[in-house]
């Protein structure tokens, strides 16, 4: 499958930053997760209805790389492309700081898929994925 980018935006709140004035790691997982919801939504699945229809994509390995800090008040840019690779769905999320441009994290998500409890081929989302690419 070929790669075309997904961008949103956000802006960090001051409960998401450590008493050193930066973002605290953790809340890039959450950046990374947010963005990847929206382009879900944004090609037509929703986390709810794939769940109550017993399929369930799921983080299976995470890899982020952080680069230079976002503080309070900072809008950023989120963005991803994705791959299929076999069963596995791989997204490549960087974001930086609107402001000057600097990539604050880079990360890796590797995404299973189980239906109905059990590992799948990816067959679901395989499909959605085509369309959007």
């Amino acid at each position: 499958m070929g790669k075309k980018i997904f961008e949103t935006e956000f802006k960090v709140r001051d409960y998401e930053c450590d008493i050193q004035g930066i973002v605290n790691n953790a809340n890039y997982m959450h950046y990374t997760e947010i963005t990847r919801h929206e382009f879900l939504e944004s090609i037509g699945i929703s986390f709810l209805k794939c769940h109550l229809a017993g399929i369930d994509p799921v983080v299976a390995r995470a890899d982020l790389r952080y680069k230079t800090s976002l503080t309070c008040g900072d809008s950023f840019l989120s963005s991803l492309t994705v791959e299929q690779k076999g069963p596995k769905i791989i997204f490549h999320q960087t974001i930086r700081r609107k402001s000057d441009g600097a990539v604050c994290c880079i990360a890796t998500v590797e995404v299973a898929t189980l239906v109905n409890g059990k590992l799948s081929r990816g067959e679901y989302f395989e499909e959605k994925l085509w369309d959007w690419l």
